[in-house]
């Protein structure tokens, strides 16, 4: 089996994921992991598909010729490889800018590798002013994860950081 990465964006309006689920059902790809979000008026994604080979290049060429659709296209050899421990991390800090650099470096500084980043802003309860709230899955060697939690902890007085496994 081989492997397509396809990111997209288009105006969002309804019936976009069935679209794109039927061109993948029509060319027997199989939808294999995928994140999908409506930001702005705008919808937006990354799936993950496995398609036999000699389907390969119709599916690539029907998904790059959908109307109305930004789209691009990667062929991969699907590489499992296992980090030595994955970690879950919930943040929640002031919000400001600058914060995901300052998360995203500090995390590299520390040997870890960012595997996912989901990130909303919120209204602080009771406060009124706006929250920065990740979930962070990152992939790093377990001697590592003491030092990299107290970077992260240190970067800022409001930085909470909740982990689990």
């Amino acid at each position: 089996m081989n492997y397509l990465v396809i990111s997209f964006i288009s105006e969002d309006r309804p019936g976009l994921v069935e679209t794109l689920s039927d061109v993948i059902n029509q060319h027997q790809g199989n939808w294999q992991k995928s994140s999908l979000h409506h930001m702005s008026g705008i919808f937006a994604g990354v799936i993950e598909i496995a398609c036999p080979s000699k389907n390969l290049a119709a599916l690539s060429e029907q998904l790059s010729s959908l109307d109305n659709f930004k789209m691009q296209i990667e062929q991969i050899n699907q590489v499992d490889n296992k980090p030595e421990c994955q970690l879950i991390l919930e943040l929640t800090a002031n919000d400001r800018a600058g914060i995901v650099q300052e998360i995203s470096s500090t995390i590299h500084q520390q040997g870890g590798n960012l595997l996912k980043l989901v990130s909303t802003q919120e209204t602080a309860p009771h406060a009124g002013h706006e929250l920065f709230k990740a979930k962070v899955s990152v992939a790093v060697n377990s001697n590592n994860i003491d030092n990299m939690v107290e970077a992260l902890e240190n970067l800022a007085d409001d930085l909470m950081v909740d982990i689990s496994r």
